[in-house]
C-alpha cells in the first residue's frame, strides 16, 4: 500500500509490537530517504504534517539498536530537534499538528508524545498529552474533538471522530507504558484519562460490536477500525492492569466484528477509507491496527 508519513508510522510500529525486525528495518529506512532537511520522517511531496512524521521515530531507534547504524539514530535526533525546538506550537505549548497554521488533530496522541517519550524525554511527552487534551477533551462526553484552530480560537471540526478516539487511545497506552517508576503520579493521571476515554466511546459501540464514524452520529457510515483500535488498547491496558477486565467482553465483540470484515487477500474492508479519509474503505492503518490488535490478543493470552 502506498504510505504517507503516518501511515508510514504505523505500519512500522504493528511490525515492531509484532516482531518482524527486518520488515521495520526497511520501512526505517525508507523513512530516513524521505527525510526532509528541518528532519521531518517520511513526507511525501509536499506533505504539512508536523506530528505524523515522528510516528516514523519509534521504528528509526528501533532500526539503530538493531543495526548499530548511526544513520537511524542521527535521522531519529534530527526528528526529535524538531519537534521540540523548531515545530510550530499553541499558546498552551501542544505541537500543532500542521505546518502552515496552529491546529492541534486528535491524531497526534499517537504521533507525537510516543516517540517523544521513547526518545527519553518522557516529561514533556506527558505535557504534549495533557495539551492536546486540554484543548480537544470533552468531559460531559468523554470524548476527544478533531481539530481545534489555536489561532481563530475555534474548532475546525467539532465532532467526536471513532478513528480519532482511537488514535488518542492507543497514543495513551504507549505513552504510559514508557513512563519510569518515578513518575507514578503522572502515569495514574494519565491511566485515568485512559479509563474515561474508553468509557466514553463504549457508549457508542453498536450491537454488532463496530461503532460509527462519527461516535454519537449514526448517520454516519459504520466503521471498522475504531473497533480495532479499541480492541488493541483494551488488551494492552488490561494486560499491565491499567484496565479494568469488564473491559474485555467488548473488545472481544470489537475483535470478532473486525475479523469479519478481513477478505480473502486478508484487506480489512469497511474501514474509514483512503485517500481522503471521509468514506468507507481500505487504508493502510485498518491493515496496521489489525495487527496490533491480533499481537495485543496475543500477549494477553
Amino acid at each position: 500500500m502506498q504510505r504517507f508519513s503516518w501511515e508510514q508510522g504505523v505500519a512500522a510500529q504493528a511490525l515492531i509490537e509484532s516482531g518482524y525486525i527486518e520488515e521495520v528495518v526497511l520501512l526505517a529506512h525508507d523513512a530516513c530517504v524521505r527525510q526532509t532537511e528541518e528532519g521531518r520522517l517520511g513526507i511525501m511531496a509536499s506533505e504539512p504534517a508536523v506530528t505524523d512524521p515522528a510516528s516514523n521515530g519509534e521504528a528509526v531507534l528501533f532500526a539503530w539498536k538493531h543495526t548499530n547504524d548511526e544513520k537511524y539514530k542521527i535521522a531519529a535526533d534530527r526528528m526529535l530537534n524538531y519537534l521540540l525546538n523548531e515545530a510550530p506550537r499553541t499558546r498552551n505549548g501542544a505541537i500543532s499538528h500542521m505546518n502552515f497554521a496552529n491546529q492541534v488533530w486528535v491524531d497526534s496522541f499517537y504521533m507525537a508524545p510516543p516517540f517523544i517519550a521513547v526518545a527519553g524525554h518522557v516529561e514533556e511527552a506527558v505535557r504534549q498529552v495533557e495539551a492536546y487534551r486540554e484543548l480537544l477533551w470533552n468531559a460531559e462526553k468523554k470524548l476527544f474533538s478533531h481539530m481545534w484552530d489555536d489561532d481563530n480560537e475555534r474548532f475546525i471540526r467539532n465532532a467526536y471522530w471513532g478513528v480519532g478516539n482511537g488514535w488518542a487511545a492507543a497514543g495513551l497506552i504507549r505513552v504510559i507504558r514508557t513512563l519510569p517508576d518515578t513518575m507514578a503520579e503522572s502515569k495514574q493521571r494519565l491511566i485515568g484519562y485512559l479509563n474515561e476515554l474508553i468509557e466514553g466511546c463504549l457508549t457508542y459501540q453498536r450491537e454488532d460490536g463496530l461503532f460509527y464514524d462519527v461516535l454519537d452520529d449514526s448517520t454516519t457510515f459504520v466503521e471498522t477500525n475504531v473497533a480495532q483500535m479499541l480492541a488493541y488498547a483494551i488488551y494492552s491496558g488490561v494486560k499491565e492492569g491499567w484496565l479494568r477486565e469488564e473491559y474485555l467482553a467488548n473488545a472481544d465483540k470489537m475483535r470478532a466484528a473486525a475479523n469479519n470484515k478481513v477478505d480473502s487477500y486478508g484487506i480489512v474492508q469497511g474501514v474509514c477509507g483512503s485517500p481522503n479519509f471521509n468514506q468507507v474503505g481500505t487504508a493502510t492503518e485498518g491493515q496496521a491496527f489489525y495487527m496490533l490488535m491480533e499481537t495485543a490478543k496475543q500477549k494477553l493470552g
